[in-house]
């Protein structure tokens, strides 16, 4: 690989080679490949908060409302059920639909057979927020990895999976 072709990534993995040159514990292919991931979630993370510093949805809100359009029952969700979904707390959940309520991107309403029990649904101007900031998200996302060839993706995805499957067995 010519010096023009290395990115940042190698020079960081090239400085760990020569420090542990005589080690065979390092594998200098995972560092590099662990990184480079690192680097890259690392990226769309800033991106994505990049997108909502001007937004009046905060990043958090977002995500509430992308939990509870993907929920195995779209479009409701209890307040426990979404703060599992997004791993916050009951209390942190709270304060998120609070902000979403009073948006008017939620209700949040009690069930009239059980009212212990309480549901929370998007409204249209909830579900139309979603959508913006969904295929805004998506656009960054293939922005971000418009390096690769179609094929070049299918290959990644097939590499990542392969090693996804393996951690999950």
């Amino acid at each position: 690989m010519g010096t023009e072709e290395r990115d940042a990534v190698d020079h960081h993995v090239a400085r760990w080679s020569d420090y542990w040159k005589d080690d065979p514990q390092f594998a200098p292919e995972v560092e590099g490949a662990l990184v480079r991931m690192s680097h890259i979630l690392n990226r769309a993370r800033r991106e994505d908060a990049a997108a909502f510093a001007d937004s009046e949805l905060s990043l958090e809100d977002y995500k509430t409302l992308h939990a509870l359009m993907v929920q195995p029952f779209p479009t409701e969700a209890t307040p426990a059920q979404l703060a599992e979904a997004t791993n916050v707390t009951r209390a942190a959940m709270t304060s998120r639909l609070d902000r979403l309520v009073k948006a008017e991107l939620v209700t949040r309403e009690v069930e009239p057979r059980d009212r212990r029990r309480v549901m929370v649904r998007p409204t249209a101007a909830g579900r139309a927020a979603w959508s913006e900031h969904i295929f805004a998200g998506m656009a960054r996302d293939q922005r971000m990895l418009s390096a690769l060839s179609h094929e070049e993706l299918l290959q990644l995805n097939a590499l990542l999976r392969k090693v996804v499957r393996s951690l999950e067995d």
